[in-house]
């Protein structure tokens, strides 16, 4: 193979080279994009430096699919990725075990995950021919024909319910069930995983889920390695074709179902204070509100303005006033969990159960002086400063440059939205901060959970 740079191995030059004006990731890292005749939307850096391909396949069908009373069952799908394959033609049925040796033979990783949002399976292997085939058909085959084993599920059901009971005996998980609850109310965000709606997930159930919101045709996958455009629209064709043949049997000639469309997270109307007795040395703290989209345009911004607040570890203000000024907690944080709805603005931070109003009032003051007033000069320089020079580390490799790649593919960002990234923070002036902050936050309208705090 001719010997070359990796383009990030170029991008890290020209970032700490100084010549990122000159040479922008763009140029660096070209995203290609295009659809498949199935309808599966696919997007590829090629990056050959290394003989490697990271691959995810993600679907509309996350956590906000479950049915209520079924919270946990897109978990379960995933969870049951792994546990056994059907037979397929001449390649007989393997359990979880023969699933396990079989990629440990091919030094190849394959697993299934789902969040809030979407579903995803995500593939790593070399790209050397016969191995990278072999892997693509067994991923192909898990992705396709899972076996659905019910006495796994009966053995792994009983071991999250298990885990589910014991975090219930946690502070930390009491307030962030609470927190949940009172942020998103009836949105599908607010559902959460128990052992009453683990005992009505079923294999049908698991099967019905699969079989509506896992096709072929609503795929969008990014790939980041040593293939180039005809290599990665191959590897998509056999990736997905066993699941497309099912989508065909199941729906001839039909159009690609779509997910129906689901609510906004509903704005808070006033202030709530939830406090919870807890037999705990220290009370847990959360404070926040329904946050901002990912597609939202002052999601820049607002990632500036938290990394100010409370986002940038020792540097923010809430950890200056706190922690620093008044010694009330070890660690404070602020942070905003972005989807495709308006996931959670949230300051969390730990206290002795006597300090926990003061604890509370403070950081209620610095959020309100902030959204009122915005960053200083001095604070904006800083902040950009730290995001943009660690913007590199950001795309240091092939996993990172995936995780970008399936943040632009599953949010509709344009394909050049890495090249302007640090152009558009540098831009960032302390109005748009405070204004968009302004734009996101209501200190007055705020969920404040406090569990095992003495009431005053």
């Amino acid at each position: 193979m001719k010997a070359f740079p990796t383009r990030t191995a170029s991008l890290l030059l020209a970032l700490t080279g100084g010549l990122f004006a000159a040479q922008p990731a763009w140029a660096l890292l070209p995203i290609q994009h295009w659809t498949q005749p199935s309808g599966a939307k696919v997007w590829l850096v090629d990056s050959p430096g290394i003989p490697m391909v990271d691959v995810q396949v993600a679907f509309d069908a996350g956590n906000r699919r479950d049915p209520a009373d079924q919270a946990g069952l897109a978990s379960a799908v995933a969870l049951m990725a792994s546990k056994g394959v059907l037979a397929s033609g001449d390649a007989p049925a393997q359990d979880e075990n023969a699933l396990g040796e079989a990629w440990a033979d091919l030094g190849a990783n394959f697993g299934a995950a789902a969040d809030d949002d979407g579903f995803s399976y995500v593939l790593r292997s070399l790209t050397e021919p016969d191995l990278l085939a072999k892997a693509t058909r067994l991923a192909a085959r898990q992705i396709a024909e899972p076996s659905w084993p019910q006495d796994i599920w009966q053995r792994d059901r009983a071991r999250w319910s298990a885990a589910l009971k014991e975090a219930d005996t946690r502070p930390a998980t009491v307030a962030a069930k609470a927190f949940s609850a009172a942020v998103y109310g009836g949105h599908p965000y607010g559902q959460q995983t128990s052992e009453a709606t683990l005992a009505r997930i079923d294999v049908s159930a698991m099967q019905a889920f699969h079989r509506k919101l896992i096709n072929a045709c609503g795929a969008r996958v990014s790939i980041v390695g040593a293939l180039d455009r005809a290599q990665a629209d191959a590897l998509v064709t056999q990736l997905l074709a066993p699941l497309q043949a099912h989508d065909a049997a199941a729906r001839p000639g039909s159009a690609c179902p779509q997910p129906p469309a689901l609510p906004d997270v509903p704005a808070l109307s006033a202030a709530r204070t939830i406090d919870i007795p807890f037999a705990s040395a220290q009370a847990h703290v959360l404070i926040g509100q329904p946050g901002i989209t990912r597609r939202n345009p002052d999601f820049l911004a607002v990632m500036v303005g938290n990394h100010i607040l409370g986002g940038g570890g020792f540097t923010s203000r809430l950890m200056e006033q706190v922690r620093e000024k008044r010694g009330l907690s070890y660690s404070v944080y602020s942070g905003f969990a972005p989807g495709l709805h308006a996931g959670a603005f949230q300051i969390g931070l730990q206290t002795r159960s006597d300090q926990a109003p003061e604890a509370v009032k403070v950081s209620q003051q610095v959020l309100a002086e902030f959204v009122a007033k915005g960053p200083t000069a001095a604070e904006l320089r800083a902040a950009k400063d730290n995001l943009v020079g660690g913007f590199a580390l950001r795309i240091d490799s092939n996993r990172k440059l995936l995780s970008n790649v399936a943040n632009i593919a599953w949010n509709d960002l344009p394909l050049d939205y890495l090249e302007h990234w640090t152009k558009r923070v540098e831009a960032l002036t302390a109005d748009e901060v405070r204004a968009a902050m302004a734009r996101m936050l209501q200190p007055d309208r705020m969920v404040t959970v406090v569990v095992g705090g003495s009431k005053q």
